[in-house]
């Protein structure tokens, strides 16, 4: 009995002890079990550092190429804003030296038309007068867009009379839609709107120039629709009209609608209005049907009724011009000889010219002139601006004064504003001069 009981107690220290034995294994695996996952925690940290060593040094790399080229970016950027500044020196240059020439031809051929001519000569002064205009429109295309892809362009935003626009746009456009025997329209209209009266000029003279060449039956009509804020300068025609897949390069350069006999020009003038309306901020709208014509729509920002806006030069009418003496200040010697053709077998003045403004005050006398015609590019650093203030201040009296150039500088705007003197972009017109002088002289 006593061992049966001693077998028994034996059993349970055994089951006792092998549980005992099992907790310690337990333990001891789970023990072996947290240092193999420390052990892995630590080989993946060191792993994660090298990657993130790794991963610096490449992008220490890519930021130190990445200044790289953005150094030389910036070199290039610099390059390329000095070779566009170049481009611009020289164009302001070469318009002074190129115009010249154009503006003395147009001004003899002015004053040949004035003289009796036979059919023959007629018809040549005719074709002359249109290739002169062609090569003008051409530079002040040229010229155009060379300013208005420059960074530092100026606008004068003012308001403006687009009733006044309209009159002299009609004017200037008659002959060239008679000569194709269309009805060229423009409607009445009191609205004023913001914007530079330049460049809206130039907006509105391409839209309606192109209007006249892409149509050979009915006519062009001029208009403006107010919606909301907006006036919207409106030019319809009768033309061939834009297939939808060519609407969008026609504001592209040199892009002209293929159609049998062409059209005269250098597909120029569209480019020149999208980048005008794109930096003065009007948008623009083209809806077409070919062969049944074009709308192109301009939106302006309409001015408050009662303010002023910028007169449109009126017709040639006022006192006459006859025995009024003209002080010219011109270095060119042709476009000397072209002004005393003009000023004294055209319009009946005395015409006396010289060459600075040294010349000019020797010339003056006692008897100052009645109007001074200054270019403002004369030589040895001599320009029309400063001839002007000597004539005035040896005068002793603020004498009527016009500056004419051939660079589209605003800074040569403003100072001739500045001085009251108007200010007249070569090739001269004779028409446009002479409505100058009778308002100066009126």
């Amino acid at each position: 009995m006593i061992s049966l009981r001693q077998d028994e107690s034996d059993e349970r220290r055994i089951e006792k002890l092998n549980r005992i034995a099992d907790v310690l294994v337990e333990r001891i695996d789970k023990l072996e079990e947290g240092r193999g996952s420390a052990w892995s925690m630590f080989q993946a940290a060191v792993a994660l550092e090298q990657e993130v060593q790794a991963r610096t040094r490449d992008l220490e790399k890519a930021l130190a190429d990445l200044s790289e080229r953005n150094r030389e970016l910036a070199v290039a950027r610099a390059a390329a804003e000095e070779a566009n500044r170049s481009k611009t020196r020289f164009l302001r240059a070469a318009s002074h030296d190129l115009l010249q020439p154009l503006s003395a031809a147009k001004l003899f051929l002015s004053a040949l038309k004035d003289t009796a001519l036979d059919d023959f000569q007629s018809e040549l002064a005719l074709r002359l007068s249109g290739a002169f205009e062609s090569v003008e429109e051409l530079m002040h295309a040229v010229l155009d867009i060379s300013r208005l892809d420059s960074e530092r362009i100026e606008f004068q935003r003012k308001p403006v009379d687009l009733g006044g626009l309209f009159r002299r746009l009609a004017i200037e456009y008659a002959p060239m839609a008679e000569s194709k025997g269309l009805k060229l329209t423009f409607a009445p209209t009191s609205a004023v709107v913001l914007s530079d009266s330049v460049f809206l000029r130039r907006i509105a003279q391409n839209l309606v120039s192109n209007a006249i060449k892409y149509t050979d039956q009915g006519g062009v009509l001029v208009g403006v629709r107010k919606r909301g804020a907006r006036a919207w300068l409106e030019v319809r025609d009768t033309g061939v009209g834009i297939a939808a897949g060519d609407r969008a390069r026609v504001f592209d350069e040199f892009q002209r609608i293929a159609r049998e006999g062409g059209a005269p020009g250098m597909g120029l003038g569209l480019s020149i209005v999208r980048r005008a309306c794109l930096k003065l901020g009007h948008p623009i709208a083209l809806d077409s049907q070919p062969g049944r014509g074009t709308v192109f729509s301009v939106g302006l920002p309409l001015v408050a009724p009662g303010a002023h806006a910028e007169p449109a030069p009126a017709a040639a009418t006022g006192p006459s011009l006859r025995g009024r003496v003209a002080l010219v200040v011109e270095n060119d010697e042709p476009m000397r000889r072209a002004y005393q053709l003009m000023l004294r077998d055209r319009l009946g003045m005395v015409p006396r010219v010289a060459g600075g403004t040294a010349e000019a005050l020797a010339m003056m006398g006692e008897e100052p002139p009645d109007v001074i015609l200054a270019d403002y590019n004369l030589d040895n650093d001599d320009t029309g601006l400063q001839a002007i203030a000597a004539l005035r201040k040896a005068a002793g009296i603020e004498v009527p004064a016009i500056v004419v150039s051939a660079r589209r500088d605003p800074e040569i705007g403003r100072a001739s504003m500045a001085m009251g003197a108007p200010m007249l972009e070569k090739p001269l017109r004779a028409e446009e001069l002479q409505i100058v002088l009778h308002k100066l002289l009126s």
